[in-house]
């Protein structure tokens, strides 16, 4: 899948080992409509999987993890908030990385929280799958705990809605919208709306950016785990 633009220079040219499932992925993409410069980079499926290595990411990235990113001058820039943090460097538009101290603070801490939902949300899929039990099974103390980060962390956020909503659109939002897309992606089954209503309102309004739809993730049937 390949975004690249003949009217940027070569030098200009970046690499983006990709995924349309990822949600670490997807902040990526989602910075890059952001910020206008998605047609400075060529995207590259790759499939890879917590026992599954890919030698093109791993000569790249030696942890075997997208997004990976390619630059023009051969460095290597992992994960997403390297990139993202590096991205949005390299325009003129609003900054989604705050300046002000307290609000890079708070915007650092939101993204903290979704990226560890997205790894929460990770393991424990690859946990449960594999050892065949219910999602949230008392009696595997690993199943226990994940359920109950996942239950902590949605009652943190709704009650940070309103100063989600307030604050300006910036990465730490992002984190947190592509962890619910995870949530909504692969555990649909668990219906956190209803009793976060303030929560769900902030995201159907995430949900409506641009930037948003156009990076919905989707299964595009390789075989990896994300």
């Amino acid at each position: 899948m390949t975004f690249a633009s003949s009217s940027r220079s070569a030098s200009e040219a970046m690499t983006l080992h990709w995924s349309p499932r990822s949600p670490f992925v997807r902040k990526v993409m989602i910075v890059l409509h952001e910020t206008g410069l998605l047609d400075r980079v060529t995207c590259v499926r790759n499939v890879v999987g917590m026992n599954q290595l890919n030698e093109q990411v791993m000569h790249d990235n030696p942890l075997n993890k997208i997004p990976t990113l390619l630059l023009a001058d051969g460095r290597k820039l992992y994960d997403s908030r390297v990139i993202c943090d590096f991205l949005d460097g390299l325009h003129s538009g609003a900054r989604l990385v705050p300046v002000d101290r307290n609000q890079y603070l708070q915007a650092m801490t939101w993204q903290a929280l979704g990226d560890g939902f997205i790894d929460v949300l990770l393991l424990w899929r690859n946990w449960y799958i594999d050892r065949g039990l219910p999602y949230d099974w008392p009696e595997d103390p690993f199943l226990h705990a994940f359920n109950l980060k996942c239950k902590a962390v949605l009652a943190a956020l709704e009650a940070q809605a309103a100063e989600l909503e307030a604050a300006p659109f910036g990465l730490g939002h992002i984190a947190i919208g592509c962890a619910l897309g995870q949530l909504d992606f692969r555990w649909a089954f668990i219906d956190w709306r209803p009793g976060h209503p303030a929560l769900a309102h902030w995201y159907q309004q995430f949900q409506s950016r641009p930037s948003v739809v156009a990076t919905a993730i989707r299964d595009d049937n390789a075989p990896s785990a994300i």
